[in-house]
């Protein structure tokens, strides 16, 4: 069954499996050692970097096309399901883990919030385990995003009040019961 080859246009937000969500600048041609390569120039505002992709590459490189809303919305319910199985060492689940963000799939990425979000309040993460939920929600954010005409921070926030991870507890910060009032000299 042959695959039908993607076309990618000027202006059109694209998903770098490695970078996350950025946008087709133009196709320039270049010669590169005696040959002339059609290249898609990609521009990833958010990490102020441009990427050019060889055209006849683009495919096998993991360069797609963002998701539809209908499958950003079943990843997001992948998401709110139950964590996964966590019976392999750390080290190893960590680089599961980072596979995952960077396969471009959105379902795989899903996963990875799904198993490093925090289910309560005090819940307490290992700083490599908040760096990959992080990595994770934003990668899923980056792409919700450009989708809901959303700012990155408004997206990240939506996506985990619909997943249901609680909001974080400052616990320097005190009930305004227990804030006492300056006496008055009289």
């Amino acid at each position: 069954m042959a695959s039908k080859k993607i076309e990618f246009k000027n202006g059109q937000f694209v998903v770098y499996p490695t970078q996350g969500v950025g946008k087709v600048v133009r196709v320039e041609e270049q010669t590169i050692g005696g040959q002339k390569i059609s290249l898609l120039v990609i521009d990833f505002e958010r990490n102020k970097m441009t990427l050019r992709v060889p055209l006849d590459r683009a495919e096998l490189s993991g360069l797609r096309p963002l998701v539809s809303t209908r499958r950003m919305s079943e990843a997001i319910e992948s998401a709110k399901g139950k964590a996964g199985v966590k019976r392999m060492i750390w080290s190893r689940r960590a680089a599961i883990y980072e596979d995952n963000i960077n396969s471009g799939d959105v379902m795989k990425v899903a996963e990875v919030v799904r198993d490093l979000q925090r289910r309560v309040a005090t819940d307490q993460m290992t700083f490599s385990a908040r760096g990959l939920y992080l990595r994770a929600l934003e990668r899923m954010a980056q792409e919700y995003a450009v989708l809901h005409k959303l700012d990155l921070d408004e997206a990240s926030e939506k996506i985990e009040e619909i997943i249901g991870v609680p909001k974080e507890i400052d616990l320097n910060a005190a009930d305004e019961d227990d804030i006492e009032e300056p006496e008055e000299e009289t």
